[in-house]
């Protein structure tokens, strides 16, 4: 008998995660030059990387032959300050994705459940899948998570509740007062996600979920510098808990997760809020753009409020393929039963301009 007749049941069903395909590969399938191709569909930083962790980078690129500091020290007693919480109330993780993992692993098994929007972050469903927890996915109100239905949506067997704001992959935001009545109902023995990977490159006021954090609730406030510092090829987020909470986290967590690169560029990334500040006028600048377009175009589209968006272009699977030939990735929304629509990725002027361009090239020749 084979060894797969032996795989993990809970692992076996699951659909793996499907990123954002690479330029190069792109290229390669389609015989494109790779200098020509531009990438709207992984939310990524257009200006790079933040300036003050480059710098910081280079200069630790001798010291890699050294294993990582598996507490974060440095980065724990920078991002400590920077926050206004005791160290003990950080976890870092490759990326905050595997924060996620962490809740998955302190808190979900068979027989329990987690309550999700059914259009927020897919990784949620497949992080239960996993770990053969039920995954309770509730309709939104539009495209913007329904508060009140998720709340309503809490068994007695639930264990968390994800709530991603901005939302992945719509876009939208839910509101402080929506936040603060949804939190008054949320039982004891929940532990409320708020997933904010977004939050500092947002154009919106963000609601103050680390309030909850400082009132001792059951709530992690999970971030990342893959966006708004430009750190996304490193891998490195963070959660932010009352101790117990981090304490029940730590204990999947494998020795040296987070890299000594990493861990280096994101205490220096911290210090460049002026890189923050760019990165937020470049998105509003090009969301205005496109919005404008797409208006004129005829075309629906969420209004965003931070460095995405998505756009009804009638079969997103179709005009995906229709740009890719045209040298611009964006990412269909199939798999998030959105068949009618694309996220794309707030890029530079000239990255904007040219898919927009593309677009509208691919919108006449369907005309036709």
């Amino acid at each position: 008998m084979s060894v797969l007749n032996h795989i993990n049941p809970h692992v076996n069903k699951v659909i793996p995660y499907q990123p954002g395909r690479p330029i190069e590969e792109v290229a390669r399938e389609l015989g494109l030059n790779p200098d020509e191709i531009i990438k709207l569909a992984s939310n990524e930083s257009p200006l790079g990387v933040s300036p003050k962790a480059v710098r910081a980078m280079k200069k630790a690129c001798v010291e890699m032959h050294r294993y990582p500091d598996g507490g974060a020290y440095y980065l724990r007693q920078r991002i400590s300050k920077h926050y206004g919480f005791p160290p003990d109330h950080f976890i870092f993780g490759c990326g905050s994705n595997e924060i996620i993992e962490f809740i998955g692993h302190s808190f979900l098994y068979p027989g329990v459940s987690a309550v999700m929007s059914e259009k927020a972050f897919v990784i949620y469903r497949i992080i239960c899948g996993m770990f053969g927890a039920e995954a309770v996915e509730v309709p939104m109100k539009g495209l913007t998570h329904d508060l009140k239905a998720i709340i309503r949506a809490i068994r007695p067997d639930t264990r968390v509740v994800f709530v991603c704001n901005p939302n992945n992959p719509t876009g939208t935001m839910v509101r402080e007062k929506d936040v603060s009545a949804f939190m008054k109902k949320i039982p004891e023995h929940v532990l409320v996600v708020f997933d904010e990977a977004y939050a500092e490159i947002t154009y919106k006021k963000m609601p103050d979920t680390l309030a909850y954090v400082r009132k001792n609730r059951n709530v992690i406030v999970l971030r990342s510098f893959s966006k708004a510092y430009g750190l996304a090829g490193l891998r490195i987020g963070y959660g932010i808990a009352k101790p117990e909470i981090i304490h029940a986290l730590e204990k999947p967590r494998q020795p040296f997760n987070v890299n000594s690169m990493a861990q280096i560029a994101a205490a220096a990334a911290l210090d460049d809020q002026g890189f923050v500040r760019r990165s937020r006028r470049t998105y509003r600048k090009g969301a205005t753009l496109i919005m404008k377009t797409c208006s004129e175009m005829g075309l629906e589209f969420e209004p965003p409020v931070a460095n995405f968006m998505l756009i009804k272009v009638r079969n997103g699977i179709e005009v995906f393929n229709e740009l890719q030939q045209k040298g611009v990735i964006v990412r269909p929304m199939g798999p998030y039963n959105l068949p009618e629509w694309i996220r794309v990725s707030i890029g530079t002027e000239s990255e904007n301009m040219k898919f927009l361009s593309a677009l509208k090239e691919v919108a006449n020749a369907r005309k036709k």
